[in-house]
Parts: structure tokens; sequence; C-alpha cells
């Protein structure tokens, strides 16, 4: 037992034992607080100290009391925290002010009566009418939780005002299909990949299904990744707002979070698999062993735009994340992801990919024609633009046709159209017949297209960076090999005569051989072009050609007013494949059947 406490202690024992925790002072040497002098019994030993213990008459209560007073109330001797009963401990002090000795013996009693092995968080006495006892302010789980989310990748941020959607009656087919999906909780697969080509709509249907599940009550979290704001550009800030998000469709939930941010601050830091156990997984592990239902609870979790966060090695640890995470069967998620198909997640769904036996796949692009859904949502908002000018005679059907018809089935080009024509300081009739009758290196001074222009930059640009970092690639142009594949391919027909078999232009391009070449060069490009297989006459093997989805693409490849610095004329690919073929001549000069 304290010797503090113990009855049977002596007084020069008990001044010992202080001596020992305090060398060179007594417990004589105490002097009370000036505020509040104690009555002098309080600080003198009682006669004769030396032979007799305590008074019998004083309580364990009493002397605990006096104790806690004699140390708390001098100011030399104020402590943070104590171990043990009222043992001395570091000469460190908390500050502290009792207002009189009734609160004192208050405090002392209701606190501390007969406390044995405690510790108590650091204290903070303040001089008050009513004394109050705060503990040191400890570490806010879900403070920190907010300070690592991104506002901006939310649904319905105001960063994102305005964002794509889908009208009422357009992409009906698709967005059934998702949401019947999405509210089949018994279905086998809870992940769904959609991928489809640049603008053909992936992020207006995303946005779309995440306001219909949060009207419904089943969305837990969505998250909308963005290439150039450096917010959501990353993995950083994925788990912590989905993790967000989670918290605030259940306050349990939200508990659990913040318990296991405030054991380990440093998760953040951790991997993303690890983030994702710590602030997804277990806590709705926890509220399912407390016997709680999941199943009535939000579990739509959506990510839009997987391609446009940087690096693809980084989207691929998302992805093997969420399988490895959330798709747990004793989780109630069903995800939905939405990407241009490009090699993290093209990889992935492929044969022996690691989400093949685990995802259901949408290929927007191949799987559903937007031509009706494009000449509603042109014609409608034509029919706005006329009843704001008085004139219904500025458009036609047949111009709507026509720009259906250069879309290819890219939404993103009848968007751009209608916002380049409905420019409130300009004349919609004469807007349509600028776009109608655009045809390529004219030199205009109108940029109607530049919102696709940026998207087809940024798309060739990161290809070209991924394809010339590569060692083996050193010293190639890739978008100089990429315009003659595309005019190889493009322009002409196989069966035509200018036409060149890949394996033979591989070759007297010193790249790979077969079609690996022109696979290995498109690889970063999926979301702008494809590779077909054409039948030949006479051989079992198929021509390979580059097809290109959006004839907006090709427009913007051979002008030169629109694709900029990325822009590679004729003349140079016919002066590259000149080169080529007098090196080939000139290394193998007797051999020019077999090298070629």
């Amino acid at each position: 037992m304290d010797p503090d406490l113990n009855p049977s202690y002596s007084w020069e024992q008990r001044n010992q034992f202080f001596q020992d925790g305090y060398p060179g002072r007594t417990i004589e040497s105490l002097t009370p607080s000036p505020c509040r002098p104690f009555p002098a019994s309080v600080w003198a030993p009682p006669v004769n100290a030396a032979a007799q213990p305590y008074p019998s008459q004083w309580s364990v209560d009493s002397r605990a009391q006096r104790s806690v007073e004699q140390r708390l109330r001098d100011p030399q001797y104020r402590r943070p925290s104590y171990t043990s009963s009222f043992a001395p401990f570091e000469d460190e002090p908390i500050g502290l002010a009792l207002p009189n000795d009734t609160d004192a013996a208050h405090l002392s009693r209701s606190l501390f009566t007969r406390a044995q092995n405690f510790q108590t968080g650091d204290l903070q006495f303040i001089e008050a009418q009513n004394v109050t006892l705060n503990s040191q302010s400890l570490v806010d789980g879900w403070k920190l939780l907010q300070d690592r989310t991104s506002p901006n990748a939310l649904h319905d941020s105001d960063a994102r005002y305005d964002p794509p959607r889908c009208d009422e009656d357009t992409r009906v087919e698709v967005i059934n299909e998702i949401t019947d999906w999405i509210k089949d909780r018994g279905g086998p697969l809870r992940l769904l990949c959609m991928t489809g080509a640049a603008g053909s709509g992936k992020s207006a249907l995303q946005q779309t299904v995440a306001e219909q599940c949060g009207e419904g009550g089943i969305l837990a979290s969505a998250y909308f990744f963005s290439a150039t704001d450096a917010t959501r550009n990353t993995l950083t800030s994925v788990v912590p707002t989905i993790a967000y998000q989670l918290g605030r469709t259940s306050p349990p939930v939200k508990r659990f979070i913040k318990t296991a941010i405030e054991g380990d601050p440093l998760v953040f830091s951790k991997s993303l698999k690890a983030q994702m156990i710590a602030l997804i997984v277990q806590p709705f592990r926890h509220l399912r062993n407390t016997g709680v239902d999941l199943r009535p609870l939000p579990h739509a979790v959506l990510i839009d735009g997987l391609d446009e966060c940087m690096g693809e090695d980084r989207q691929s640890e998302l992805l093997t994340a969420i399988k490895e995470c959330l798709l747990a069967d004793d989780l109630h998620f069903r995800i939905f992801i939405a990407s241009r198909p490009e090699w993290a997640i093209r990889s992935a769904l492929e044969l022996g990919g690691k989400l093949r036996e685990v995802a259901y796949h949408i290929q927007l692009s191949d799987q559903y024609d937007a031509t009706g859904d494009m000449h509603r949502y042109l014609q409608r908002r034509f029919q706005n633009l006329s009843l704001q000018t008085g004139n219904s005679n500025w458009f036609t059907e047949e111009a709507i046709e026509n720009l259906v018809r250069a879309a290819s089935g890219q939404f993103i080009y009848v968007t751009t159209v209608y916002k380049y024509i409905s420019e409130r300081r300009a004349s919609p009739a004469e807007r349509l017949k600028m776009i109608l009758a655009w045809t390529p290196q004219q030199g205009h001074s109108a940029r109607p297209f530049e919102p696709l222009d940026i998207l087809y930059t940024n798309i060739l640009l990161a290809a070209k960076r991924a394809y010339e970092a590569v060692d083996t690639h050193y010293g190639q142009d890739f978008l100089l090999l990429f315009k003659i594949y595309y005019l190889n391919d493009y322009s002409p027909s196989p069966t035509s005569g200018c036409w060149v078999p890949g394996d033979f232009l591989a070759t007297m391009l010193n790249l790979e051989h077969n079609n690996t070449a022109r696979k290995v060069l498109v690889s970063d490009l999926h979301s702008l072009v494809t590779l077909e297989e054409i039948p030949r006459l006479s051989s079992s093997q198929p021509f390979t050609l580059l097809h290109l989805y959006h004839k907006s693409f090709s427009d913007f490849l051979v002008d030169k007013d629109r694709a900029k610095d990325l822009f590679v004329p004729k003349t140079r690919v016919y002066a590259h494949l000149a080169k080529c073929c007098m090196q080939h001549i000139i290394k193998c000069p007797l051999e020019l059947d077999s090298c070629a």
C-alpha cells in the first residue's frame, strides 16, 4: 500500500518516503498557497510525531485529501499526472486555483477517494465558481480524416459545378442496366467496370447514376478523378474521401472510423490496401460484429475516371485493393468503376487478368449505339435556342443528322458543338453554318473544337511520354511513327497498291516485328483508336489495321492549326521512310530480299 495512505506508517516514515521522491525536501518544508492558507494543524506534524502513527480519527479519505491538497496548493509541487495514489512524481507544474477549502475537499473526495493504481491525462484546473476538470484535448480522428479528403472529388462538389449528365430521355438503356445491377444485391458479381472511348459519355453516366443513387438512399460514396486537379489526380485522397462519405451515412460507422484514426494517426501514410482495411473494412466488420445488419446501409461505391489517376501502376494498385478488400464476402458494397480502356483496367479485364472472373464489363463504345441519344440531345437544345431567339427556322433536321454523323458515337462532340453554337453573343445560325462547312487546313481563326483539341492533345502527349520513356525506344519519335502507321492503315485500303504490310513496315522502321510494333505503339491510345483484323484472301493471317473511333480525331491529326506542336506533316513522313529505306539498302546490299 502507498506509504502516503497507510495509517500504520509513522510521520518520520512518511517524511522519509517523501524525501526519497524529492531529495532535500521534507513535508514540513511545504508552504500553503498564499491565496488560501490552511490551518496550522494541516501543516504541522502531530505531537510526538516520531513515536506516534497518524491519529486514529484520521480516516484514509482525510489523509488522501490532505496529501493531495498539500501537493496541489504549493506551486512548487504541482504535478501533471499520477500513476498510483498520490505518490510524488516529476516536478512539473500543472496550474491550480481552488476557490475554497470546501470545494477542494469535495474535489478530492469526488475524484480521488480510495483511488489506487490509476492514471489520468494531463490535468488543467481553472479558477471559477464551479471547479472544472478538463483533460488535454486528444487527437480528433474525424478532423484528421476531413483534412485528407478531396471535396472536389464528390459528385455534388462546387468545383464540379454543372457537371456532364445525361438528359432525361437519353442513354436510357445503359443507365437502366447500370442501376439494375447496383440494386441487385444478390447478384454474383459485385464489381462493374465500364470502359469507353474518350468523350463517349462515361462521366455523364457516372454523374447521372450517382444522383439517382443519392435520391434513392443507396449511394455510399462517389469519387471523380481529374487529371487537371491536383487534389484528385492521385491515390492520396481516395480512401479518406470514401471513408468520409461512408461515415456520414452511418453514425456507428463514423465512430469506428474515428476510433481507428485516433488509435493510429499515421494510418494515412500507410499503403493503399492498409488504409482501406483500417478505415473501411474493419469499421464495417466491427459494426457487423455488434449484431447490426449491413444490408440496409447505402452500398453503391462509384469511381469515375480511373485513367486520370497519375501512374498506371497506381491505377492497378487501386484495382487490386478493391478486389482484395471491398469485394470480401462479408461486406455489402457494389462498386461501379468507369474508365477509358487504358492499360491498367484493360489488362485487368483481359483473359487471365485479376478482375476477369469478378467483374461485370460494359464496353460502352462497342455495346451501345448513342446515335439516337445524340440526335435527341441536339434537337431539344436547338429548339430551346429557337425559343430564345424567336427564330424556329435557323436549323434543319439534315443539319442535326450531319452533326451526329460527324460525332462518330462521341458524345463530347455534340456537347462541344452545342456549347459553341449557343454562345449568347453570337448568332446560332451563323455558327452552325461555320461548323457544317468546316474543313481542315484552312487557317481558321475560330476554335469551335477547342475542348476536343485539348482532350486529344493530353492523350497524345501522355502516350508520347510513356512510349519514349522505354529504353528500347530510345531515339524514336512517337508522333512520327504514329503518323506513319495512321497514313498507312487509315488512308488507303489494304487491297490497294499503296498499303504496306505491317511486318515489312516494322522491319523498315527498325521496330518490333510482326504486329507487335503496332500494338506497342497504340497501347496508350485505346481511348482513341483500336486495332481491327481484316481477313486476307491469300492467307490465313488477317490484316491488322488501326481504326480511329472518331472522325474528329482524324481531322485533328491533319490540321496544323488544331494539332499545333503535335502536327506531323506528310513531307516529314516521306522523308523518314526514304531515310530508313536507304539505311536498309546500305546495311544489306546483297541480301535485300532476305533483309526485307
